[in-house]
């Protein structure tokens, strides 16, 4: 495209363009191809001595490996053999080297199986605890990550809630809770009468929205603790509230001050955050506020947490996050340093891998990918260049040159040729899983040089075809990236 929307800088050696689905072919045909050039020149490829002292399973990976077909390779990734080559040479030379993925490879059945191929890449090569080496999971919306850390998943280990009982002196839930996929299905079901947002968008970044609006709908209770109006506050139970919050640039005055709050990014580097926008209103309350004062009502002043002091200072909640979360003891310093602290990371640090083997274990699975069945299309769902997540700020795309307008359909021409479709036509895109359609209307399609087969349009305007239950192996996300599509004329 250069010249035509502007000059444009290279950004890579190489545009290894895969088939939706196709990434754990790639790497499983990269692996073989690191095997043979082993072989043939041995001690120059593999790093014998970190496989031998750091990992186990290393001979049955190479077994299966080894036999992998390299025309199913090509088949399945839609890159030719030539390039392959070329991208595993481009590997073997490498000194140091990351591999970083996003949703491109999570939101996908064999998501979990394909970052297995990703790291056993890298464990053939010592490419782990190596400066500028390493696995690099990028993560979807500020402080993801931090979240985790901090507790919030449906499902923490034992060692932590011993910590923050014996920190508390409380008796926390051992039940297991809901994911976002569990807890939609909780209130399809009726399992769940009570939601409660604490900010984002749970209706439009959620897949299969009919689905999705029902288990709402169903609800006796919904909250939502948000910044801004957006389209969940319409979609609720019987009895529906809306508590407006401080957003993060906000100023953030308590009992105590002015406070500030901690994020961790994808590197975890732990930094503070401090507001500097004056509220849009006095009677604004803080997320910490509104949590602190729901629990004190809820569990009564004689609760053994100290809400009334972690509502007025934050400091104090970060002292109890040193007394419970390994690696930020002396916390309140630490994050006042210039840039912030940087969590433990035992791989990294010291090639320690806290697993059953105490080795950082190669990945064994059949391999996977994504056919596209005949008159059909794999879609992928994704941003524009004007939104972040669910917030859409406009409606142009400047990637990919499209101004004006979301409800548009990126297709290969040739599978539109094949298809008796063109450029402007306008479609309905029906997904088709386990027996039942979903239907998204009234699409413009637009010529693209997607992968043949493939195709890609907006969320949340396409979440509507997700379905529910399709979601990954293991840690359940939703397959986004690889959603079976026939188009129909509108």
């Amino acid at each position: 495209m250069r010249g035509v929307v502007g000059h444009g800088i290279p950004i890579a050696d190489e545009f290894v363009q895969i088939r939706l689905g196709g990434d754990m072919a790639l790497f499983a045909g990269l692996g073989r191809l690191l095997l043979e050039a082993e072989q043939a020149a041995p001690g120059t490829v593999l790093d014998r001595e970190f496989i031998k002292a750091h990992t186990a399973g290393f001979d049955e990976y190479a077994r299966q490996t080894r036999a992998v077909d390299l025309a199913t390779v090509t088949e399945a990734s839609g890159i030719d053999e030539t390039q392959l080559r070329r991208v595993a040479d481009m590997l073997i030379a490498s000194e140091r080297t990351v591999i970083c993925w996003a949703m491109g490879l999570t939101q996908h059945r064999h998501a979990v199986a394909t970052i297995g191929e990703a790291t056993n890449l890298l464990f053939m090569r010592g490419m782990i605890g190596k400066p500028g080496a390493g696995v690099c999971p990028v993560r979807g919306h500020s402080n993801v990550q931090g979240d985790r850390t901090m507790g919030i998943w449906e499902k923490m280990p034992e060692k932590f809630l011993d910590a923050l009982d014996n920190r508390f002196g409380i008796a926390s839930p051992r039940k297991h809770g809901y994911d976002t996929v569990d807890a939609i299905r909780a209130m399809r079901d009726g399992r769940a009468k009570v939601f409660v947002g604490m900010g984002g968008n749970f209706v439009s970044a959620t897949p299969d929205t009919e689905v999705t609006e029902a288990g709402l709908r169903s609800c006796a209770l919904t909250v939502q603790i948000s910044t801004k109006l957006n389209r969940s506050h319409l979609v609720h139970g019987r009895t529906a509230l809306i508590l407006p919050t401080l957003g993060r640039t906000d100023k953030d005055f308590q009992a105590g001050g002015k406070q500030m709050v901690s994020v961790e990014d994808s590197m975890s580097m732990v930094h503070l955050s401090r507001g500097s926008l004056t509220p849009p209103s006095e009677h604004l309350r803080s997320e910490v506020a509104i949590v602190c004062q729901l629990a004190r009502v809820l569990l009564g002043p004689d609760h053994p947490v100290p809400w009334e002091q972690f509502n007025a200072d934050y400091d104090r909640i970060r002292d109890a996050i040193a007394d419970v979360v390994p690696g930020c003891e002396d916390y309140n310093r630490k994050v006042r340093q210039p840039d912030g602290f940087q969590l433990p990371h035992p791989p990294r640090d010291s090639r320690e891998f806290r697993t059953t083997t105490g080795k950082a274990n190669f990945s064994v699975q059949p391999l996977e990918w994504v056919p596209v069945p005949q008159g059909r299309l794999v879609l992928q769902t994704l941003r524009s260049h004007d939104q972040y997540n669910t917030t859409i700020y406009g409606l142009d795309d400047r990637y990919r040159g499209v101004k004006g307008g979301r409800r548009v359909v990126f297709v290969n021409p040739a599978d539109l040729d094949a298809m008796g479709l063109k450029a402007g036509d306008r479609v309905d895109l029906v997904s088709e899983f386990d027996g039942q359609e979903r239907r998204a209307k009234d699409f413009l399609i637009v010529e693209y040089s997607t992968p043949k087969g493939n195709a890609a349009a907006y969320y949340p305007e396409t979440n509507p075809l997700v379905p529910l239950d399709h979601t990954a192996k293991k840690s359940n996300t939703p397959v986004s990236k690889a959603v079976v599509i026939r188009l129909e004329r509108t």
